[in-house]
């Protein structure tokens, strides 16, 4: 028994098969909730590597499992409950994701996300590897106005393409950039050496995104990276988990040493609802195969509940 279920166990947890006990909702056309869950195992992988982080949203949802029985508990992460007003999110499950099927794994996710958009709701996407945001980001632009994304990962995402795919986990916010209602890009915590190349760097500055590399952050805090937020934006969150040190996030495929802590990405989420509006989020690159005794799981689990927490407040 990992430490999340024994001690879900010891205050009274019972199997539960949504994330945190939340009530399933079974048709997203019918959505009446502030927030919305859905999980991928993947979109369009690249041959070489598949559907690597398969399984990423069940482990994260048995992780926080442990939470059912205490959700209306003081989260300290928070100041109080989850959810200080009565809970307002719903667990949609997972998406019908095939490896041979790029095409309808990206149509599944922009279909799910527009139907959240469409109620008003903001889409909370857990994967599954970083192709996942493509068609996310996609669903946006039937919105008529213009969004902010602020991606936290430790590679940069620039490539334009990798393996003969334009559509890969390498070139998330390239092909972002490409997106009309994408006003702005703000990328927090690179690190090491990674797919990027020097000219896929200066194509991003030329472009206009702002970088604020993992070692500024460690140095300097996340103040930058928050001043790079329009006040009363509309942001797009897109968490990498490998943005985390492998030291309390091992369950990624590309652990680099010198990653971001806990709390500098909480706060740095937390930051970002205080002066703009988040109005997206995902959580990608969970690799359970590569999760040691449940810690990363735990710590995903962790983080999402707060990072709902944080966009509850925001009413």
């Amino acid at each position: 028994m990992t430490g999340n279920k024994a001690l879900g166990t010891m205050f009274g947890a019972a199997s539960v098969d949504t994330f945190m006990g939340l009530p399933r909702c079974r048709d997203l056309s019918r959505l009446s909730a502030q927030m919305a869950l859905i999980g991928a195992d993947g979109c369009t992988p690249y041959a070489s590597v598949g559907f690597y982080c398969a399984g990423g949203p069940a482990a994260i949802r048995e992780a926080g499992a442990a939470y059912a029985a205490n959700l209306a508990h003081m989260n300290f992460d928070l100041g109080g409950p989850v959810f200080p007003g009565g809970v307002s999110a719903v667990d949609a499950g997972d998406l019908e994701q095939a490896e041979a099927d790029p095409a309808g794994n990206r149509a599944r996710i922009f279909g799910a996300v527009s139907q959240i958009l469409d109620r008003g709701g903001v889409p909370m996407l857990i994967g599954g590897d970083d192709s996942l945001p493509i068609p996310m980001l996609e669903a946006y632009g039937a919105r008529g106005r213009g969004f902010t994304i602020l991606q936290i990962d430790a590679h940069i995402d620039w490539r334009d393409e990798v393996q003969g795919e334009r559509l890969g986990l390498s070139s998330t916010m390239r092909r972002a950039s490409e997106m009309e209602h994408v006003d702005a890009i703000i990328q927090v915590g690179q690190r090491g050496i990674g797919s990027a190349r020097v000219q896929d760097v200066a194509d991003a500055e030329s472009w206009g995104v702002g970088f604020v590399p993992a070692g500024e952050v460690a140095r300097y805090g996340i103040d930058r990276a928050l001043d790079l937020i329009a006040e009363g934006a509309e942001v797009i969150v897109c968490l990498d988990l490998d943005a985390l040190d492998p030291a309390i996030m091992p369950a990624v495929i590309g652990r680099t040493a010198g990653g971001l802590g806990y709390w500098q990405v909480l706060e740095l989420i937390a930051g970002v609802a205080e002066k703009a509006r988040i109005v997206g989020f995902d959580m990608v690159e969970f690799m359970p195969e590569r999760d040691i005794d449940g810690q990363g799981a735990a710590v995903a689990a962790q983080l999402l509940a707060a990072v709902m927490g944080i966009v509850a407040r925001q009413g």
